[in-house]
């Protein structure tokens, strides 16, 4: 069968359950819909998939696209839940609270390791963290559960932070931490 009898045959049968103006409509939507997705391309991808890297002209003169230059960092902020604060609180100023609220979790679950209230294992969800966390040591529970809700809020739910939500988690932390230093710490054998 030749392509032109074929493209007869289909258009013929396609003519036959669907009127040509209905066709003609869908074709002209499907092609206005491609057209959108790919003219905002990176910004409906899922947050966590790689994105494509940016790149920029330099002034060489010559056309050709350069890599745009790594940012460099001064100095690294130190090791620990006291770095993992001074990070939180840059980042805060700087306006990136869910960055900021993340952090803020980070220093929490640093807390809870030191004292060896949890033992945090790679994979564990933040809900896991809390429930063995309370079991262990029951009055962590509630502010561990606030900033858990504040944290899934922001990450998981994709809500816009703001300053609100790191001044709650903030709190949240402050508490944890005193509710851990009145605390007696527990020893790897769990005494």
């Amino acid at each position: 069968m030749s392509f032109s009898r074929w493209w007869t045959e289909t258009t013929a049968a396609l003519g036959d359950h669907l009127p040509l103006p209905l066709a003609a409509l869908l074709l002209v939507l499907l092609t206005a819909l491609t057209a959108t997705a790919w003219y905002t391309f990176p910004g409906w991808l899922p947050r966590r998939l790689p994105r494509p890297r940016r790149r920029r002209r330099t002034g060489t003169g010559n056309g050709k696209l350069e890599p745009t230059p790594p940012v460099t960092v001064a100095a690294p902020p130190p090791a620990g839940p006291v770095g993992t604060v001074l990070v939180a609180d840059r980042l805060a100023a700087e306006g990136r609270y869910a960055e900021a609220v993340r952090e803020r979790l980070r220093v929490m679950l640093h807390q809870l390791t030191d004292r060896h209230v949890v033992q945090v294992r790679p994979g564990m969800t933040v809900a896991e963290v809390v429930s063995d966390a309370a079991a262990n040591h029951p009055p962590a529970g509630p502010p561990l559960t606030a900033a858990a809700a504040i944290f899934s809020e922001v990450w998981y739910a994709q809500r816009p932070a703001t300053a609100e939500h790191d001044h709650r988690m903030r709190d949240q932390a402050g508490r944890l931490g005193e509710l851990l230093a009145t605390a007696p710490s527990r020893t790897d054998d769990g005494r």
